[in-house]
């Protein structure tokens, strides 16, 4: 059974504990936080104090992605805002191996994105090291993007990676994912599937977590 993350991008910021809450209680699995910075992509979305917030707020585990020109600097901040998860851009500035290692050392799990123009091959010397993978499948930044087919080969490229070194590194997968293609998604291999718009603006999210769930 595939896991699902909420992605709160797509919550009532006005609402967030209740939105989470409600998301939760329905079965999902942990929550996706974006974290962007306006510089490595082109779109500001919440910093440190809001993750703070919904660490206390709530009990689930928080899927951070940092969408951020040198996360170097702030893994301990999120780390001690509450963030269970620090998911950083192999894009990014910065020692990659030394950041996994780093967010390893602070008892965190430890996660690396590419960008849909990033070939999953770039993601293989640092399988080992690695809880997740997340394969971007829209151009990171903005909600709402339509879902780009050709991700899927990248999932089922590092499946079958992870599958032949025999590792316990999940694969997520986030952008344009709807109940319409999730099943096309978990066939090639992925194991979290992140959804903002197809679950917070669902006409029913509740339903709409439960369907995901059973895929």
């Amino acid at each position: 059974m595939s896991k699902l993350s909420p992605s709160i991008l797509s919550a009532d910021f006005a609402n967030l504990k209740r939105d989470i809450a409600m998301a939760m209680s329905a079965g999902a699995d942990m929550m996706h936080i974006d974290v962007m910075d306006g510089h490595f992509v082109p779109n500001i979305s919440i910093g440190v104090p809001v993750v703070k917030s919904i660490s206390k707020a709530c009990d689930a585990f928080l899927d951070v992605h940092l969408m951020i020109s040198q996360p170097e600097k702030y893994i301990d901040p999120f780390i001690n805002a509450g963030a269970d998860l620090i998911n950083i851009h192999l894009e990014a500035e910065g020692d990659m191996a030394g950041m996994i290692k780093h967010i390893k050392a602070q008892g965190k799990k430890a996660a690396l994105t590419v960008k849909p123009s990033t070939p999953a091959e770039a993601l293989f010397p640092y399988l080992p090291m690695l809880d997740m993978v997340l394969v971007m499948s829209v151009e990171p930044g903005f909600g709402g993007q339509s879902f780009m087919p050709g991700s899927l080969d990248k999932v089922r490229a590092l499946r079958a990676e992870i599958d032949r070194l025999g590792l316990d590194c999940l694969i997520e997968i986030d952008g344009g994912v709807n109940l319409k293609n999730a099943p096309e998604i978990v066939a090639a291999g992925a194991d979290i599937l992140v959804a903002g718009s197809a679950v917070f603006g669902a006409d029913d999210p509740t339903w709409a977590i439960k369907e995901f769930k059973k895929l």
